[in-house]
């Protein structure tokens, strides 16, 4: 576990990112990191946007659906 404050910084509160936590997350300074509510009420952080990924999952099953009309539009 690894404990983070939340300081005030001008009008928004910022949470820092240790050395450490970049390297968990597997991100570097720049990156961008999306926070996505649980279930549980616990927050999940996510390097790939949760909209994009389910946009693409939808469009992957469209595509396996209508693989042969695709072709021939091809």
């Amino acid at each position: 576990m690894i404990e983070v404050k939340i300081r005030k910084v001008g009008n928004s509160a910022v949470m820092t990112l240790s050395t450490e936590m970049l390297a968990l997350l597997d991100v570097k300074e720049g990156d961008t990191l999306y926070a996505v509510r649980t279930d549980d009420g616990g927050l999940k952080l996510m390097t790939e946007n949760p909209d994009l990924l389910a946009a693409l999952e939808a469009a992957e099953i469209v595509m396996d659906e209508n693989r042969d009309l695709l072709q021939a539009l091809a």
